[in-house]
């Protein structure tokens, strides 16, 4: 065994001494055609209010255009796989849905104090200077982990592991060493399209097609305004995020739940909470049940909006009440989602 190979089995045991379950790595230039997507989606609008995704376009594109001494990219997954049905919940009027990764510890603290740790680990062993990304920079993370071999992205657009199917949280390592890299993740979907037939808005208008202005995690997430009509009878009870078309993947059947970081571990109070007692939150109450949770940065007034919307499709008037009380809300998002749900219970 060479010494580059030796240095990156060595590299792949300390990455799961971290609690990650996957570790690949790729050259700086291994995903030639993620930057030309990209601009087709945003060309498309399919990326909706998220503007940052277009303001550094030119850098996510590539790796080498966010820092040009990049060599290597070190790809790590962390696995959140859950031990219950996360489409278990679907036909729970009186209680809120919210995906199975914002469920336990914020990801982004989690992977970033590994990464963290893993870079301190690297610079020690074999020197070169290295940066650490998780969620919260211009990186693609999907089409690198696929170019490092830790899967392949599915036609739901995410991360599709044989190991540990979609259940993969991604970071990645920027470093100047320059190392040997993976072969890149073979596409194992094949004629499947549960994913695109699971989706309740139609939010794939082709396979490895996302218009994220049509999905439900983008919604109930990163889009602040009113959430257009069209879609609301369809998001059910799903207060935050989606899982459908991730749950109802065939590759997770491969996934081993005692692989899962126990970071990531549900907490009692985030896997069935009540709609009423959602209703009934102000801005300290939202910041008390959701610290330490990626739920946090969304705001109270967003996860009321949803809320409110869950509870129109309900169909349980006992909920008016609690909407009744959010017709003043000082938040008009908020406010006009608690009308719409009094009309669809029958008591606006």
């Amino acid at each position: 065994m060479n010494e580059n190979k030796l240095f990156t089995a060595r590299l792949q045991q300390k990455a799961t001494d971290l609690g990650f379950a996957a570790c690949g790595i790729a050259s700086a230039d291994g995903a030639p055609l993620a930057g030309e997507r990209l601009r087709a989606w945003l060309d498309e609008g399919a990326h909706g209010s998220m503007i940052w995704m277009e303001a550094r376009a030119d850098q996510r594109a590539a790796p080498k255009a966010l820092w040009p001494a990049v060599k290597s990219i070190i790809a790590l997954g962390m696995s959140y796989a859950p031990s219950i049905d996360p489409l278990a919940l679907a036909g729970a009027g009186d209680r809120g849905r919210i995906s199975v990764y914002a469920q336990g510890g914020d990801y982004h603290d989690v992977v970033k104090r590994a990464l963290k740790a893993l870079a301190r680990w690297i610079v020690a062993e074999a020197g070169g200077d290295l940066k650490v990304f998780v969620d919260t920079a211009p990186v693609m993370e999907k089409p690198l982990a696929e170019a490092a071999g830790i899967g392949w992205q599915g036609k739901h657009t995410n991360l599709v592991s044989r190991d540990h199917g979609s259940w993969l949280f991604l970071g990645a390592i920027y470093t100047t060493l320059d190392l040997a890299s993976a072969m890149p993740g073979a596409d194992r979907c094949g004629s499947c399209d549960a994913c695109q037939r699971a989706c309740p808005t139609d939010a794939f208008p082709a396979p490895y097609r996302l218009d994220a202005r049509r999905c439900i995690s983008y919604l109930t997430i990163e889009h602040a305004g009113p959430i257009p009509h069209e879609f609301r009878a369809a998001i059910g009870n799903r207060i935050y995020g989606c899982d459908d078309c991730l749950a109802v993947c065939p590759w997770n059947k491969f996934a081993v739940t005692a692989h899962a970081n126990r970071a990531f571990a549900p907490r009692a109070e985030l896997v069935a909470p009540e709609l009423s007692g959602l209703l009934a939150l102000d801005d300290a109450g939202f910041r008390q049940v959701f610290a330490g949770s990626p739920i946090k940065r969304i705001g109270r007034d967003r996860m009321v909006r949803n809320a409110c919307i869950a509870a129109g499709n309900s169909g349980d008037p006992a909920l008016a009440p609690a909407l009744q009380k959010l017709l003043g809300d000082s938040s008009e998002v908020v406010a006009e989602a608690a009308g719409w749900a009094l009309a669809m219970l029958g008591a606006g």
